[in-house]
């Protein structure tokens, strides 16, 4: 049924707002552009369409036409340079037939973090059509890009060299090119892997970890528009892989009263690519923790990665295998974190460690974590009569030694008042812990009913 309804709003969207641009020369300029896809040629039904176009540190601004004759060709000289990595993007399912704008940023951004080749795979015409005629013909573009290149390979470049990230289609788009090279290829970064009609397909027709020497996935919708399966040596689930923090809601009530809301729809689908753009050139590190599930992360299960990687968490980005050093790598190993609404969508994560005296009922606790001129992070615990001790996972966008204060309020429930509730000690850490973070706590005191109870912290960050 879900998928269905998939693709009864992918036409829908298509048919209703389709790109009125279609200028593959860019707008007049000598610079090479997507190729378009018009109402007309909708009608004219799929047809395989792939163009190249390069990006290098010599020509930022002005994507060039490359073909798999550029570098035998001395008419046309190019700036592929084959000593250096070649990262590949592909773009998924175009939905609207136009161009993809953010692929033009995360190639600026892959050229300021590295001296590389970038290759921009062009397959607006193929991928703008029903979705499930478009996955019908996703191998055949595979098979064109293996085509490429094996001429690249032939002129210098090694298949360790190319790194390709793929957004939604994309990503199996590029599971595909490396299930033809047997898992030669350098790197596959998958961003929010398309899920359906993948799901329960086999891993010869999806993105896995044998498309290549490292693979790795950022899933962020990975209950609609995603994939919610691990397919890769190391998933990052952002926010638990679902609904990202500042996206509406409401999608199916919004698509259907307003098409242009198209924007709102895509909006968690479209996180991956952000977060992974902004990684490249942020300060603030990105990185997942291994765990079985979300439940048990949020759980303060999960806040190490001793067990699995040997101290070393995983970070999204550009380190070479996410940063990971143990040998043999894992495979398909969950990570999850937490992220800000905005770039560069870092969240740093505390540990909420609460003790409390035998209550007489149950009551509910609100507490609430204050940063000067940032936003609240709060927590909600229900306290049972039963339990005395818990632990939850909060984050907030600064780190703990710039935390100013601490709040709680007893919150009680529906159907009665909250009670007093005597706090033997409630204890916030940051992790990964280190040396340099100690954590902050406070013993004894009593919550009283309703009422607010708070603590003011002065506290200097250290170099750290």
């Amino acid at each position: 049924m879900a998928y269905v309804l998939t693709v009864f709003f992918y036409a829908a969207i298509l048919m209703v707002s389709v790109s009125s641009s279609n200028d593959p020369a860019g707008n007049g300029t000598d610079c090479a552009d997507f190729n378009t896809t018009s109402w007309g040629e909708y009608w004219q039904g799929i047809r395989l369409q792939v163009q190249y176009l390069l990006l290098t540190r010599r020509n930022v601004d002005c994507a060039s036409v490359f073909t798999n004759e550029s570098l035998s060709d001395p008419l046309q000289p190019t700036h592929f340079n084959s000593s250096l990595p070649t990262k590949v993007i592909i773009h998924g399912y175009r939905a609207t037939g136009s161009k993809p704008p953010w692929v033009k940023v995360l190639a600026e951004g892959l050229l300021q973090a590295a001296d590389v080749n970038v290759l921009v795979v062009d397959w607006v015409y193929t991928a703008s059509f029903a979705y499930n005629s478009v996955v019908q013909s996703y191998k055949e573009v595979a098979l064109q890009i293996s085509i490429l290149i094996n001429k690249l390979v032939s002129h210098g470049s090694s298949l360790e060299s190319f790194h390709f990230i793929g957004i939604s289609l994309g990503a199996h788009v590029s599971g595909f090119v490396g299930t033809l090279f047997e898992g030669k290829l350098g790197r596959i970064t998958g961003l929010d892997p398309a899920g359906p009609m993948f799901k329960g397909a086999d891993i010869f027709d999806r993105l896995d970890p044998t498309d290549a020497l490292f693979v790795e996935a950022i899933h962020t919708d990975s209950d609609y528009f995603g994939i919610s399966i691990p397919v890769g040596h190391v998933d990052f689930f952002l926010n638990g892989g679902m609904d990202q923090t500042g996206c509406k809601r409401s999608r199916f009530a919004s698509i259907l009263l307003y098409f242009p809301v198209y924007g709102y729809v895509i909006c968690d689908h479209m996180r991956a690519v952000h977060v992974y753009i902004s990684s490249l050139n942020s300060s603030c590190p990105l990185i997942g923790f291994p765990c079985p599930s979300y439940e048990r992360f949020l759980a303060g299960e999960c806040t190490d990665c001793e067990r699995t990687f040997k101290g070393t968490c995983p970070q999204i980005g550009l380190l070479e295998n996410s940063g990971i050093t143990v040998s043999p790598l894992p495979h398909e190993v969950k990570l999850f974190l937490q992220t800000s609404s905005s770039a560069p969508y870092c969240a740093h994560h505390f540990l909420l460690e609460l003790t409390v005296s035998s209550m007489a009922r149950n009551t509910g606790v609100e507490i609430t974590l204050r940063s000067m001129g940032h936003p609240d992070s709060q927590q909600k615990l229900w306290l049972k009569t039963k339990e005395s001790k818990y632990s939850r996972v909060m984050s907030a966008p600064v780190p703990l030694c710039k935390i100013d204060s601490i709040l709680l309020k007893g919150t009680g429930s529906f159907f009665y008042r909250p009670g007093d509730v005597n706090i033997q000690s409630i204890c916030v850490s940051e992790f990964p812990i280190t040396s340099q973070k100690e954590p902050l706590c406070l013993v004894n005191f009593q919550l009283h009913r309703s009422s607010l109870w708070s603590h003011d912290f002065v506290q200097v960050c250290g170099a750290f």
